[in-house]
């Protein structure tokens, strides 16, 4: 079958992805309670008996909600690095020690016949990091919730097929909106969130000739929209001529509230 995924909710209110190969099925966070993750998966036509583990990227609550019920419910290995393990301690409630993963930034393990990685991103957690997938030749590059994009990111998600890719919010709505000043200076940081149109230049430096789609994600629901989110990353694209480049590339939307559909990644 290859790889294949599905974003099943992506925003400020949760998170939570599956990289499957048919065989192995991966949930990237658990930022929803988990009967809406039980729901959102069984839109897919999966169940969490059908999980074989749990991936964090990091220990906020949009990104581990659901994760304690889920792993106790359906005996789920949990894997995160140290730093990540130690602040999720007091919010998980009681994990067999069976499902206690340490995958230690840099890592690169194997789920059957997928690969997978970790690499550090600058946010404001303990130990924060993205995931690249691997199989067949195929790559999927996850990265949302990045302060910025560091060359050492950059070279990590150089030459996906698929990118999720976060595009947070829009600077000028974000500049007006209610937020406290000290919460929108957490967000325009080095360690908060990349904006649409940073999405859109770190997009330039990280696409290669095979890169296919380009899943905008993570959109903050109080200061962006999806047709301004994916106007601003095309309208940097143009500006960089990528669409002379390479026509095949897709922008493709996320939902805070309902999955997208299958995505196989040795599809045109």
């Amino acid at each position: 079958m290859g790889l294949r995924f599905t974003v099943l909710a992506s925003g400020s209110t949760g998170n939570a992805t599956v990289v499957s190969n048919g065989e192995k099925n991966l949930l990237i966070d658990a930022g929803l309670s988990a009967k809406k993750v039980e729901q959102l998966l069984a839109e897919r036509g999966l169940s969490g008996h059908d999980l074989d583990a749990v991936l964090v990227t990091h220990e906020h609550s949009d990104h581990i909600k659901g994760l304690g019920t889920l792993a106790r419910k359906y005996d789920l290995p949990i894997y995160a690095n140290e730093g990540t393990w130690e602040a999720l301690q007091k919010h998980l409630g009681t994990i067999a020690e069976h499902n206690v993963k340490v995958m230690e930034t840099g890592d690169m393990i194997e789920f059957g016949s997928i690969q997978v990685e970790s690499y550090a991103i600058s946010h404001d957690a303990a130990e924060p990091v993205g995931y690249c997938f691997y199989e067949q030749g195929q790559k999927l590059g996850v990265a949302t919730d990045l302060g910025y994009m560091s060359s050492k990111v950059r070279d990590q998600l150089l030459d996906s097929d698929v990118l999720v890719l976060e595009s947070n919010h829009d600077v000028e709505m974000l500049r007006y909106g209610k937020y406290p000043w000290n919460i929108k200076r957490r967000i325009l940081s080095d360690k908060g969130h990349l904006s649409n149109e940073a999405a859109g230049e770190a997009l330039c430096e990280v696409m290669g000739g095979g890169t296919k789609r380009v899943y905008l994600a993570h959109l903050s629901q109080n200061h962006n929209m999806m047709d301004l989110a994916r106007m601003t990353v095309q309208s940097v694209l143009d500006q960089n001529g990528i669409p002379e480049e390479d026509s095949r590339l897709q922008l493709k939307d996320t939902f805070f509230d309902r999955p997208t559909e299958w995505d196989y990644l040795d599809r045109e």
